[in-house]
């Protein structure tokens, strides 16, 4: 359905990002940020379900400044070698890629919100916090605890899996005391609940965390 196109960030540097949108006027735009496995086929099809539902979707390669098109599944060797590429990218560089993400859509007269998964939901939160311009956010499973003196500037929501054996349910109800305006919602599932290529994946918990969310994105986004 989409396509990937090119951006350049406020430094000059220039990456890749999946866009997908709808057939008719958009109702806003979703920036949709990768996981450690970079924008895979997952990624993708959450853009094009975000199409489906009248948005357009951008999703930004943020592994780029690293290792120019990352496309990885879910083995462990896959794990090991996300988490290398991770490490290597931090945050500030793909903080500037979502920026840029969130510039482009503007400039298409869109409201626009950020979805992120993992690594990505952790980069939703600082998001929240740093981009301009973003009307809303949501942090699927991600170490937003790990930045939480950076309070979000937009509204927020938060999914937390109880099952979580990276991200634990405590991040959610430290989180939820720092800042009580925040959606925050804990499922009985574990990390990934949301992919359907992993193991982890939780279909009702999935499914009630994407209503919440769409829910969320129509308030604030359109």
């Amino acid at each position: 359905m989409g396509s990937t196109i090119r951006l350049t960030a406020a430094d000059g540097f220039e990456f890749g990002a999946y866009r997908a949108g709808p057939k008719g006027d958009a109702r806003g735009g979703m920036i949709v940020i990768q996981e450690i496995f970079g924008v895979n086929s997952h990624i993708r099809a959450i853009c094009d379900r975000f199409a489906v539902q009248g948005y357009v979707a951008l999703a930004p390669q943020i592994f780029d400044r690293v290792q120019r098109d990352v496309e990885l599944g879910y083995t462990p060797g896959d794990i090991e070698t996300g988490r290398g590429l991770r490490g290597k990218a931090g945050e500030d560089g793909p903080i500037l890629d979502i920026a840029a993400c969130a510039k482009a859509l503007s400039a298409e007269g869109l409201e626009v919100g950020a979805i992120g998964f993992c690594y990505g939901g952790a980069l939703a939160w600082i998001a929240a916090a740093r981009v301009k311009g973003l009307s809303c956010s949501i942090c699927y499973y991600g170490k937003a605890a790990d930045f939480k003196d950076e309070a979000p500037a937009c509204p927020m929501m938060m999914h937390f899996g109880e099952q979580d054996q990276a991200i634990p349910a405590t991040d959610a109800d430290l989180l939820k005391g720092m800042y009580p305006e925040i959606e925050t919602f804990v499922y009985p599932a574990g990390h990934g609940f949301n992919c359907d290529q992993r193991t982890s994946y939780d279909e009702a918990s999935a499914k009630l965390a994407r209503e919440r969310s769409l829910d969320f994105i129509a308030l604030h986004v359109g």
